[in-house]
């Protein structure tokens, strides 16, 4: 018998590990959850009611296939290859499948595991599922990692006219397994209690059919427009399937292939919306590459060595304001809220809240990127540290330390008539489309209930440059 362990890719289709689970054997699923790891982990709450609610819903389905799913509460993942290989031997389990994860401690804990269950002849099997080209594969001319993401997206584009990839079959219901499996029984009922999120839950549907109707309504109404309209945070211009994508709802392939759908699945590209939706698909695809080439990013360490010379601030305060949106800086302080009620945060935002944390306030991009992953619904290591030290000038192909956004001149062009501020700051709601921006600018007595600015942008990005020229 065959078990396939399901980790961040809860769906049947298009599931690597679960089709080749399923081909020769009879098969059993897995799922281990593993709440102190999660935290170690900083695992937002959001983001773990959002698995557990999927969780029940692929339990059901597997049902429909006639595969059990086994739930196993293992705490820290150090002690998973014991308790995984008393369970394989009880099941009498011939081989391990799963989908290969890119996190140093994930590749650590998997290693362990595979040993553990080769020693007594298990067999242990893992597949590339979260990226579109395998990890390692994208090498350049000297068979090394790439390090600008211009030249990783050309090699992609080189591979996806050859041939994009395409998705797995759909799975076969097996017959029923005459076992009695009462002794496996977990409530995940009570165990989801821990982790309720009823204010948040509404933005974010589980079910397939929500995250395809998603995908499609992106493809077909907002695609073409992507190009200018993403980076407009009060325009529904972004495909805020990064959730759906984060725990395996759906498939990077399923969305490459609803991308070349118009063209039969070849790679053609008609328009800029369409080009521009694949490059952030290859950012992601990116991220996830120097995760798995520089472990080091891994272990809270920047790309650019010589940045761990930065002279940080040591500023609680100020980060205390900049994390609950009270900065006095309106784009900022709606970002901060916005992420904090929903658990997500409009791309362009992100960008702008980051590196006025990192350059404006010089505080540690560390301590925002933890923040931002206690909180996000799409909590991914390799897009957030990625994003993180883009912005803070220390990561991969980052953007250079001297090229700092002015958070004003960012709003008054994003948001230019406020409604984005109007709707996650209330109380500047009443301003003009133009003193919103910087309520207090021309009236510094201005009387409302919305703190100053904490910093002077212009000295804070003078105070940036030069801590990043003394390197």
């Amino acid at each position: 018998m065959h078990l396939i362990w399901f980790r961040n890719d809860l769906r049947l289709h298009d599931q690597a590990a679960l089709w080749h689970a399923t081909q020769s054997e009879q098969c059993l699923a897995l799922v281990i959850l593993s709440p102190e790891q999660w935290q170690l982990h900083q695992d937002a709450p959001i983001k773990i009611e959002f698995y557990l609610r999927r969780l029940k819903v692929l339990k059901q389905q597997l049902e429909e296939y006639n595969i059990s799913l086994l739930i196993l509460k293992i705490p820290r993942w150090k002690d998973i290859p014991e308790q995984l290989l008393d369970l394989c031997q009880q099941l009498q389990i011939s081989t391990v499948h799963c989908n290969i994860e890119t996190g140093v401690n994930e590749q650590q804990r998997d290693q362990t595991v595979k040993q553990s269950l080769q020693q007594h002849q298990i067999a242990f099997e893992a597949y590339e599922d979260r990226t579109l080209f395998p990890l390692g594969s994208i090498r350049n001319q000297s068979q090394q990692p790439y390090q600008v993401f211009t030249a990783f997206k050309k090699k992609c584009y080189e591979r996806l006219i050859i041939d994009v990839p395409s998705c797995f079959p759909k799975i076969e219901a097996q017959s029923k397994l005459q076992f009695d499996f009462s002794n496996f029984d977990f409530d995940l009922d009570a165990f989801a209690q821990n982790y309720r999120q009823e204010a948040t839950s509404q933005y974010w549907p589980v079910e397939d059919q929500h995250a395809f109707e998603l995908l499609n309504e992106f493809i077909d109404d907002r695609l073409e427009l992507y190009k200018t309209d993403r980076d407009f945070p009060a325009v529904d211009g972004t495909s805020q399937l990064s959730p759906y994508l984060n725990i395996g709802i759906l498939s990077i392939r399923e969305c490459v292939q609803a991308l070349f759908a118009s063209s039969q699945g070849y790679f053609q590209l008609k328009n800029e919306g369409q080009q521009t939706w694949l490059d952030e698909l290859l950012w992601r695809e990116f991220y996830q590459h120097t995760l798995h080439d520089f472990p080091k990013v891994s272990k809270h360490q920047p790309f650019k060595d010589n940045t761990k010379a930065i002279a940080w601030r040591e500023a609680p305060e100020d980060l205390e304001v900049w994390k609950y949106g009270k900065t006095g800086i309106p784009i900022v302080d709606a970002g901060m809220r916005q992420l904090l009620a929903t658990g997500w945060m409009h791309n362009r935002v992100r960008m702008i809240t980051a590196m006025f944390h990192t350059k404006n306030l010089l505080i540690d991009w560390r301590l925002g990127e933890a923040w931002f992953m206690q909180h996000l619904i799409d909590g991914d290591l390799a897009a957030n540290n990625g994003g993180w030290q883009w912005c803070a000038s220390t990561g991969m192909d980052s953007a250079p330390y001297f090229r700092i956004f002015n958070p004003v001149s960012q709003s008054q062009k994003f948001d230019p008539h406020g409604g984005y501020i109007r709707k996650w700051v209330p109380e500047l709601a009443h301003l003009d489309s133009k003193s919103i921006h910087e309520p207090y600018a021309k009236n510094p007595d201005l009387e409302l209930n919305y703190p100053k600015p904490i910093v002077d942008l212009k000295q804070s990005r003078t105070r940036a440059i030069e801590a990043f020229k003394n390197l």
